[in-house]
């Protein structure tokens, strides 16, 4: 008879994507009439949801293993299980390396969560990898841990592109898009449960639905997300370059719940860098499709990621990078340095660039990103903008909140100065007053004095 008092610990790395897969396991294993805890001390059984994007990444998932591992070897956990995108790509390894592991779950296998902790519980072995291509999980009920105000909607799972330094295809999959309408349920029941700003997440959203309505469809699952009662905002993340349509744009332009903010990874400004790491658009390119949106929708706040030290990147090429960055000015920008991934071409590649020199181009890029994110802040004076609460300052009358430029986690706050009782999840339109750094200060506009 298995013990359903027994308490889980989930531990999430990586990405949002990842977040997704583990509220739909946490979801699961509810159902199943699983407990759960954020203690370590309380837990029972543990399940790491890892990553492996990059070696920091892989660092940090097989160290919470490790650590997981000894917290069993000293028996104050019954239960260690491994999940995703680490559990995927090295499935021997951890059994041969950590043998405290009980069980192993790949990227398309989650949906087994449950009958694998029923099953060690029952003394017996139980793993699951399967075809990284395999069915998506989608439809499940979900046990949103961002605070219940806003959540991440994951639209579509793997990638075709196949740029030469990712291991994403060879871990996630092909790009397979989850059905509109199931997409549309699952939005209309987190919304029922309080959320109010929806994030559409997936390695690549501007291919949504391609595969299997025959043309891109992003626009088309907006306006049916925008026709949700009690939704208030729509917060578009990872819009390759080249795939941003008319109809995407024209989609931004005139439904008022989507977000004027893209997450347009570009990776590089240097079109020979950009060759070699298997993109599909040139600089020129780039600074085409950034001057359009920002034409067409001219307070569009645009955040990017750039990769530092490629094989083969010359200073030349790190200089032309500085003066891309420099015209381009976007609102916000992520500098990482090149990290060398296992049975990707780019780590075949020859002229790889020593650690110190990638570290020093990255603060260079940060040091000059800095001063133009500074200045786009204190242009942000006088503007009255809608907020939404993120929660209160510890004893101060004051709140911490995000604009619309703002995604969670990863941009800066607007913190809110009033003596007035404001609850997270709310909205609240805000009179910028002054700014800090990345951050933006600002009154409550009907408490506003000059």
């Amino acid at each position: 008879m298995i013990q359903k008092d027994k308490k889980i610990l989930f531990v999430s790395l990586g990405c949002d994507k990842n977040l997704v897969d583990t509220e739909m396991m946490l979801g699961m294993l509810s159902e199943r009439g699983y407990s759960f805890t954020d203690d370590e001390a309380e837990a029972d059984i543990v399940v790491v949801n890892t990553c492996c994007f990059v070696n920091d990444a892989k660092e940090e998932s097989i160290n919470t293993l490790l650590e997981m591992a000894e917290l069993k070897q000293d028996g104050q956990i019954e239960v260690l299980i491994a999940a995703g995108c680490l559990a995927q790509r090295y499935r021997e390894e951890i059994q041969t390396e950590i043998p405290e592991v009980d069980a192993i779950i790949g990227t398309t296998a989650i949906e087994t969560i449950a009958d694998t902790i029923d099953s060690v519980l029952e003394g017996k072995g139980s793993n699951h990898i399967e075809d990284c291509n395999g069915a998506v999980a989608y439809g499940k009920k979900r046990i949103v841990t961002t605070g219940g105000h806003y959540a991440y909607l994951k639209i579509a799972e793997g990638c075709d592109k196949h740029c030469t330094y990712c291991i994403i295809p060879k871990i996630r999959g092909n790009f397979r898009s989850i059905p509109m309408e199931s997409l549309v349920e699952e939005a209309e029941g987190l919304v029922k449960n309080g959320v109010k700003e929806l994030i559409l997440v997936a390695q690549e959203t501007t291919l949504y639905g391609k595969d299997l309505y025959g043309k891109k469809s992003l626009a088309a699952l907006l306006h049916k997300l925008c026709k949700i009662p009690g939704l208030v905002w729509i917060r578009i993340l990872y819009c390759y370059p080249e795939e941003i349509d008319d109809e995407l744009i024209e989609a931004m332009k005139t439904e008022e719940k989507v977000c004027h903010y893209l997450d347009i990874p570009i990776q590089h400004g240097c079109d020979a860098v950009l060759k070699r790491m298997g993109r599909r658009t040139s600089k020129d390119e780039l600074i085409s499709i950034v001057k359009r949106l920002r034409e067409e929708i001219p307070d569009i706040c645009l955040r990017t990621t750039l990769i530092t030290g490629f094989p083969g990147e010359t200073e030349e090429n790190h200089e032309e990078l500085m003066q891309f960055v420099n015209e381009m000015e976007f609102d916000r920008l992520g500098v990482f340095t090149y990290s060398p991934e296992e049975d990707t071409p780019a780590a075949l590649m020859p002229q790889q660039i020593d650690e110190e020199v990638k570290a020093d181009r990255q603060a260079e890029l940060m040091e000059l990103q800095q001063e133009i994110a500074f200045e786009k802040a204190e242009q942000m004076v006088g503007r009255t903008v809608l907020a939404m609460i993120e929660g209160k300052v510890a004893e101060e009358n004051a709140y911490i909140a995000r604009t619309y430029k703002d995604a969670p986690n990863v941009d800066g706050y607007l913190f809110i100065n009033t003596g007035r009782e404001l609850m997270t999840g709310d909205f609240a339109r805000v009179r910028i007053t002054g700014s800090y750094e990345y951050d933006l200060i600002g009154e409550l506009e009907d408490e506003f004095t000059e």
